[in-house]
């Protein structure tokens, strides 16, 4: 059987790699490299992720993955550090100390925001799909706890949407990122970037026989009596890895529209540390970004030579005009970093960065085989709700490659 999987990212890369040892498989990728939103820049010294990655100890697929591809020795676990920036400050909030000198809640209120996270990460997701974050804060904690602590956190993620967002979004949050000690939260990072998981997979299928075809941008696909015809090639099975709305424009089925948004994210490096040793800062002051990364406060600076730093917007429609120069202009004044600190700097612009978990969300989920012979999976899979990550890319994927296994059969 020939299967065609469009989009190779780690959903497709990894459904791939489990269909292509008994099936012949090709994948259709419209970008010039595979990777999707795992993809990196490549600079003359190192590699970097063109959007900022890391992952969680409780990943099991992502590191039964690590394993089998013989790079899970390489998986170092870092210190991740957080704060806030507000009234033009940057608030640290990574230990106890830090996060009871925080000025703008009073003890009592971080007594009570402190028992909220512990509840939050036993809280049934399910029963709170239908409520909305800002909802479940406010009940349980107040306008002023929210507005000071978590709204920032959901419009960094969310921008505009963030009120639609789910309560079931906000503590899958809070528990993912609950491994935690006295010096701050323990994140994953693959030493060399995982530029490095991208390559080892493709070197796999490679040698399956799996044909990846960079660079093709799917037209059109029309399902025949025995299969479907992908830009004028027949195949038996097709995989589509792309949100739901454009799988249908593509196939021409019928498909509910998910919420999604799209991601401004733009990379530079610097000689200048912009957060004072801080890994991830959310904006709680007004910016044309939600979130400021300073990728070398995590992995080592010594293995780029510079500061490397990724300032996080995301928007629905359209991206901001000229937003490359507004961020840059913004972050440099607001930061005080000089323009000549700048060594380099690439924006990536991604229509579809992932889908908003809105209220309501798992109802809006598509059936995953909405066609016969096509299959569909990705970002917005069970898998991937009601948090996404690496890891549930890589369950989207394993999964959709059983069902087509089961199919063939």
């Amino acid at each position: 059987m020939h299967i065609c999987v469009i989009g190779g990212g780690l959903t497709g890369l990894s459904a791939a790699l489990r269909l292509s040892g008994h099936h012949e498989v090709t994948i259709l990728e419209m970008s010039d490299e595979a990777g999707g939103c795992l993809s990196s820049y490549n600079l003359p010294d190192y590699a970097i992720e063109s959007l900022y990655h890391h992952c969680f100890s409780g990943d099991r697929f992502l590191l039964s993955l690590l394993e089998e591809l013989d790079l899970l020795r390489d998986l170092e676990w870092q210190k991740g550090s957080t704060g806030y920036m507000v009234n033009q400050q940057i608030h640290p909030l990574t230990t106890p100390l830090q996060i009871i000198r925080y000025p703008l809640l009073s003890f009592f209120e971080k007594i009570r925001l402190a028992l909220f996270v512990l509840r939050s990460r036993s809280a049934d997701r399910e029963t709170l799909d239908t409520l909305s974050a800002r909802e479940y804060c406010i009940e349980r904690l107040g306008e002023r706890i929210y507005s000071s602590f978590f709204e920032p956190l959901l419009r960094s993620k969310f921008g505009d949407q963030r009120d639609e967002v789910s309560a079931a979004w906000l503590v899958s949050r809070i528990a993912i990122r609950s491994d935690r000690g006295p010096e701050g939260e323990r994140l994953g990072y693959l030493k060399g970037g995982y530029i490095r998981l991208i390559d080892s997979l493709l070197l796999r299928l490679n040698a399956e026989g799996c044909r990846v075809e960079t660079g093709h941008k799917v037209v059109s696909a029309i399902p025949d009596e025995v299969g479907w015809i992908v830009d004028g090639t027949r195949f038996d099975c097709l995989i589509s890895t792309l949100p739901p709305q454009e799988t249908a424009r593509i196939c021409s089925i019928p498909l509910t529209p998910l919420p999604y948004q799209g991601s401004a994210c733009l990379t530079l490096g610097t000689s200048s540390d912009p957060t004072d040793g801080i890994y991830w800062v959310n904006m709680g002051d007004p910016a044309p970004y939600g979130a400021v990364i300073t990728h070398t406060n995590f992995v080592p600076f010594d293995r780029y030579g510079e500061h490397i730093v990724y300032i996080a917007s995301y928007f629905s429609g359209n991206p901001p005009e000229d937003c490359e120069e507004v961020m840059l202009s913004d972050f440099c004044i607001r930061f005080e970093i000089p323009r000549e600190h700048i060594h380099w700097h690439r924006l990536r612009i991604e229509p579809f960065a992932g889908p908003v978990y809105v209220t309501g969300y798992r109802s809006l989920i598509p059936d995953p085989n909405p066609a016969p012979g096509l299959f569909i999976a990705g970002m917005f899979s069970p898998e991937n709700y009601p948090e996404r990550s690496m890891d549930g890319s890589i369950r989207a994927g394993e999964d959709v490659a059983r069902r087509v296994l089961e199919w063939s059969d």
